[in-house]
Formats: C-alpha cells, structure tokens, sequence
C-alpha cells in the first residue's frame, strides 16, 4: 500500500490508537484527532483536538489536513463512548452523549471527508460492534447507535460510489480497550463464550479487517460491515 494521508479519529487511546501508530510506522502521514488536549508524538503525526460531535470543528479539522497535504486518502472513524445501563436506568443525558458522538460523529467525518475525496477516491472504515447482532442487554443505546452507523454506512457508500469512495464497518469483539474496562471481567467472559471463536479480541485483529478495506484491490467492496470472533 503507498503512502497515504490517513484521517484516524478517536486517536488518542483503545484502537483508534494503535491503528493511528501503526499507519505512522508503515510511512502514511496521520492526522489524528481526539477530545483531549495532547496526545502521543511521531514523526508523520499531526494530532488535532476535535470532538467529532461538532460539526463546525469537524469540518475545519477535514478541511485544513486536505489543504495542507493536498489530498485526503482514507479515514478510520474509530471515535466512540459506550455505556452499559438498564435502558429504564439509562439518563437522557448518557444517550445523547452516546448518539452525538457515536452517530453524528461519524456521519458528520464520513460527510466531510467524502468532499474531500470526490476527485481522487478514498477508503472510509466506520466502527461498530458485535453488541449489534448479539442484542446484549444492558447495552441497548450503545448497540443502536452502531446499528446506526450501519445503516448509515450502507447507504452512504452508494451515495459515494460514483467518486471512487468505497465505506465499511469493522465490528469489533470484546477488547481490553476503556470502553469495557468498567464492565465486570465475568459479564464479558459471558459474551466470549456466545463467540464462535472464543477469545477476546485484538488491536491485531481489526488491523487486519482495516488493511483489507484499505487495500488498493478492495475497490469493489463498499457498503459492507464485518464482524470479528465468528458471530452468526
């Protein structure tokens, strides 16, 4: 794969990182975002505080990187919060949080970043999680935020399709992220177990998934959301 200019939200922990830091090691030039002030340092790595729910500074962050880089080659939306509640326990204020950041954070990249895309083409990866097709309870807001995303995801990449800009969904398994830090160690163990391959997941294993959507020869395939650990 040459060397891209890569967008990578949610760039300051969990997998937007480790995906972030591994593309800078290959040699493409990153531009990551996050809600935070500072983050890690690299060489190829330009860091921008942006929080994906706002549209304004969303569209600042994609418009600056495809003017000073001359060009806008794939985007990794890997921003997102998560929060396990009854749904009859979940404050109003947690599913607004969860949804504008979830939802219309990624809407809002994908949207910007396909303007950037329009006379080059572009690879989009969007994130969702298996919490969609295994319906868990205690995670009904955060699994129809994903369901969301999609959706979504489908029906953009047709819109985009005609530009040469392909979107897909990685749908992570359980990993040792923040995002399932604060749900107690048995409750997961009782998710890998509904797994077809049971383990916990790997930064490694959605790379793998990122590298095939990101591929050159993946320019047929759009619209298309890939679950990890064998869920059915």
């Amino acid at each position: 794969m040459p060397d891209r200019v890569i967008l990578v939200t949610g760039a300051t922990r969990g997998i937007g990182r480790f995906l972030a830091q591994t593309l800078c090691e290959r040699g493409h030039v990153v531009v990551g975002c996050g809600r935070s002030e500072t983050a890690w340092e690299a060489k190829n790595f330009e860091y921008v505080s942006c929080d994906v729910g706002d549209e304004k500074a969303v569209i600042k962050m994609v418009r600056s990187a495809a003017k000073k880089y001359g060009r806008l080659d794939a985007v990794l939306n890997c921003a997102g919060v998560a929060s396990m509640n009854h749904s009859l326990l979940t404050p109003g204020s947690t599913m607004e949080k969860i949804l504008r950041i979830n939802v219309m954070g990624t809407m809002l990249v994908c949207r910007e970043a396909a303007k950037a895309m329009k006379k080059r083409g572009g690879r989009i990866v969007n994130m969702s999680s298996v919490a969609v097709p295994m319906q868990i309870e205690g995670e009904a807001v955060y699994a129809a935020s994903k369901a969301a995303i999609e959706t979504f995801t489908k029906i953009f990449a047709r819109e985009v399709a005609p530009f040469g800009i392909t979107c897909n969904v990685v749908a992570p398994s359980p990993i040792d992220t923040d995002l399932i830090r604060g749900v107690p160690a048995e409750k997961i163990d009782q998710l890998v177990e509904r797994l077809g391959i049971k383990r916990r997941g790997t930064f490694e294993d959605v790379l793998a998934v990122v590298d095939f959507f990101l591929d050159e020869n993946s320019d047929y395939i759009s619209g298309q959301t890939l679950y990890l650990g064998g869920v059915s």
